[in-house]
């Protein structure tokens, strides 16, 4: 904050306020859950002092695992909420730059606004990104239990890809699965599916409880979370005895894969392995069918900058957590993908995976 001239920064629930306070966050709801003034709920940090929180006393009593250290201040649904924001806020002395969280509340930063003057407001989260993209051994620890609950979960459902399954019966099994080896939910939305196009098999289409035939390439992308950090997991099963020019994409999949990790070295640029993924799918003639980036960053956020994509031209630092997910899908063909989490090393990505990466077909 000092290194950039902020004086204040505001952070919402999130992975940001959890990073830095350990206050865990909420598993999502499809609805939204909330509580009056539950705008409020937060915490102010300065550079020199104990942060700040402010917390709706329904968050405090039933949200709150333990005290996190700083002063709370508790906003009872008959208090005057603003007036107690503002005294929070102007108590800080500060007239200088004010950081707000990407995942606070429009109500809370046009109050902030309202409060502290609009011409004062930056975007925050880039500041603790900045901490948060390089992991510690201990994150990458807790990285690696993430990824163990995927791998345990695809071993199970991998023989209940045969002809007449659904993918939704898949996605449930794949979630089913994550619970009993010990994710505490999915760190995104599960998707099993056969492709992009319309009336492809998908979990999340009302294809979702279409029968497969055989003769049906499906792609896994899910994920776990322990202890706050997640994971992000793919791999393609081929529903009977795969031809020959799937077998072949399969291996180029696989050749972009490698040249993407090997690529994931400490000073390279994020585009840079983006490109270096392409490269391998390019030459051999699909280009045009990968559709995607090569990754992203990941840890206690499933996505998180920087991203390895055409765009961003950050210089990686070796710690870095990165997905490696190349696909190849090919309207009215076929489908294949893999993803691996890999943390950037002076020579190059290391592999956090140990699931098996290589052709699987149940026929």
């Amino acid at each position: 904050m000092e290194a950039e001239d902020v004086e204040v920064l505001f952070l919402a629930p999130s992975a940001d306020l959890e990073y830095l306070t350990g206050i865990e966050r909420q598993i999502p709801n499809f609805g939204e859950a909330s509580y009056a003034n539950g705008w409020v709920t937060g915490a102010f940090f300065t550079p020199k002092s104990n942060p700040v929180f402010l917390f709706p006393r329904m968050f405090a009593a039933f949200d709150l695992r333990e005290d996190p250290e700083g002063e709370i201040v508790v906003v009872n649904e008959t208090d005057d909420g603003f007036g107690m924001f503002e005294r929070v806020a102007r108590g800080l002395g500060s007239n200088g730059t004010v950081a707000v969280g990407d995942r606070v509340w429009a109500e809370t930063t046009l109050n902030l606004g309202r409060v502290l003057g609009f011409d004062r407001l930056r975007t925050g989260s880039t500041l603790v990104n900045e901490l948060r993209r390089v992991k510690t051994p201990e994150e990458l620890e807790a990285m690696g239990r993430a990824i163990r609950t995927v791998e345990e979960t695809m071993g199970a459902v991998t023989p209940l890809v045969v002809p007449g399954a659904t993918m939704a019966q898949l996605a449930e099994s794949i979630e089913h699965e994550l619970r009993a080896a010990g994710s505490r939910t999915t760190s995104f939305t599960t998707h099993i599916f056969t492709g992009l196009g319309d009336g492809e098999l998908d979990s999340t289409t009302e294809t979702a409880h279409e029968p497969m035939p055989e003769g049906t390439s499906v792609m896994f992308d899910f994920g776990g979370v322990v202890d706050g950090y997640c994971s992000d997991f793919g791999r393609t099963i081929y529903c009977g005895d795969p031809p020959d020019d799937y077998r072949e994409a399969y291996e180029v999949m696989l050749a972009a894969y490698e040249a993407g990790r090997a690529a994931c070295a400490a000073g390279m640029k994020a585009a840079d392995v983006n490109a270096a993924c392409r490269a391998p799918i390019e030459a051999a003639g699909l280009g045009e069918h990968f559709r995607h980036r090569m990754g992203h960053g990941i840890g206690m956020d499933v996505h998180e900058r920087p991203f390895l994509s055409e765009e961003d031209q950050t210089p990686l630092e070796p710690g870095m957590t990165f997905t490696d997910e190349p696909s190849i899908i090919i309207p009215d063909r076929f489908s294949v993908r893999i993803e691996n989490i890999v943390v950037c090393e002076e020579g190059g990505g290391r592999i956090l995976n140990d699931y098996p990466a290589a052709l699987v077909a149940n026929s």
